[in-house]
């Protein structure tokens, strides 16, 4: 069977993509205006019509409702964390810090919570989520990390590690030497996901207008292919498709991240792996992969192929690169061998947003009404809802414990333009593969190459 490569994302086609909203037809005036039909922009207004059901709210997205990352990344609903403590701590200390992991490990039960009460029917199972080491040097970096949660007082409670035989009771996965553990995670089908927040919206009242694409954003007004909306309010929430506003080329950079899904698996098979729950599957590598159990026995797997196209050019319509397939099938059979028969389905990618500083933020200007969420650099499904939330509370004004977070109005520097961003995005990647190619020949210890991979782009 030949692999499907990109219509959007194996997760829509398995649903269906839905039936195509009505456009923005010609100007428009509303109270609040959110550019970006993905789960940060789907979230923003749906906690604002909860919160004040009087206001007149537009969605404007340039595609459908969910077509971009919210749609098609690895269905980690995860509590884990957009970027560095460090840098957050940096303005609000050690306490900052554990405020914020703390709202998104309570943020993943309160998505689960909102699809109980929405009737929205993802897929979702909170089984947690293992990270595997595979090396020595792997092992090395996950207990680095039990450190770091150690030292900031996030501590057991948020992960554990398991040795090789305890992670070979709940999967067995080639060559493991250990892992870690975390309870704040379950899995999703995201495109259920975004389709049902999209549904929910618009029940309370919230108008989202497809095919309409936003290029340019000014106080009071958004300029658009199909006319322009005024309002006083105005919140950009686009995430990896930042750049294609105007003005905004360099404010995030979009990271290109791409998944493969094989063909239902037997039971034979899933017995071999011993993979009964549904728990999501990182390795520990460098360049990072990230897995789960479909709802209907397949596994679908993620990582890095492109990490980052010239001049912050996107993916057409998902479709990603032949060897990027065959490098993401190659890492799946070295981790389930049993699995080394099955075909590959369906191939797909998308795009992240990444800030200069690594880490996601949240602002609002009441002086402008301009506002933005994102820069969750791989880490927004459930950090959109956190993020909605709290941008929600910023336009109405109201002080909470989520408007005093340290990722609140952070003021980030831009990135360089062409081609520094370039060749320093795929010099840092080109360094990563080479320090896991170092690594998995016996290195006993994390590369250094990974570092300087880090410190060339600001990681």
């Amino acid at each position: 069977m030949d692999v499907i490569n990109g219509g959007v994302s194996f997760w829509w086609e398995q649903i269906g993509r839905p039936e195509p909203r009505a456009g923005l037809d010609g100007d428009l005036t509303c109270d609040v205006c959110v550019v970006g039909g993905g789960l940060s922009g789907l979230w923003t207004a749906y906690t604002l019509a909860g919160l004040d059901p009087t206001l007149d709210i537009v969605v404007l997205e340039a595609e459908f409702a969910g077509y971009g990352a919210s749609g098609r990344n690895g269905g980690w609903l995860s509590a884990e964390l957009s970027g560095s403590k460090e840098r957050y701590a940096a303005t609000h200390g050690a306490r900052g810090v554990r405020a914020l992991v703390g709202a998104m490990e309570r943020a993943v039960d309160d998505v689960i919570e909102v699809c109980r009460t929405e009737g929205i029917d993802a897929d979702i199972v909170k089984d947690g989520v293992l990270y595997v080491a595979r090396s020595p040097a792997q092992l090395v970096r996950l207990r680095e990390g039990l450190e770091s949660d150690a030292r900031w007082g996030v501590g057991a409670a948020h992960r554990v590690e398991l040795g090789a035989a305890e992670l070979g009771e709940r999967v067995r996965v080639e060559r493991a030497v250990g892992a870690t553990f975390s309870p704040h995670c379950a899995r999703v089908q995201p495109a259920k996901l975004v389709a049902g927040i999209a549904a929910a919206a618009e029940r309370r009242g919230v108008r989202i207008l497809e095919g309409t694409r936003a290029t340019r954003i000014d106080p009071g007004a958004v300029t658009t292919d199909r006319g322009t909306v005024r309002a006083a309010r105005i919140l950009r929430c686009l995430e990896g498709y930042t750049a294609s506003v105007r003005g905004q080329r360099r404010t995030w950079l979009p990271m290109n991240s791409a998944m493969i899904v094989t063909e239902p698996l037997p039971d034979a098979v899933w017995d071999e792996i011993g993979w009964t729950g549904a728990e999501l599957i990182g390795d520990s590598a460098n360049a990072y992969c990230y897995a789960q159990r479909t709802a209907d026995g397949r596994i679908a797997l993620g990582g890095r192929g492109i990490p980052y196209r010239y001049a912050s050019r996107t993916d057409v319509d998902g479709r990603t690169q032949e060897w990027t397939v065959e490098s993401l099938t190659k890492i799946l059979r070295g981790m389930f061998p049993a699995a080394g028969r099955a075909a590959v389905d369906h191939a797909w990618c998308g795009v992240l947003g990444v800030p200069r500083d690594w880490c996601a933020s949240v602002s609002y200007d009441p002086s402008t009404g301009l506002g933005s969420a994102g820069g969750y650099v791989g880490s927004g499904l459930t950090t959109t809802h956190l993020a909605g939330r709290t941008l929600a509370d910023l336009v109405l004004g109201r002080e909470s414990d989520l408007t005093a977070l340290p990722w609140v109005d952070r003021s980030v520097r831009r990135w360089e333009p062409e081609p520094l961003r370039w060749l320093g995005v795929r010099a840092m990647y080109g360094l990563y593969r080479e320090a896991d190619r170092r690594e998995d020949r016996g290195l006993s210890r994390p590369s250094r190459l990974a570092r300087v991979g880090d410190r060339l782009t600001g990681r």
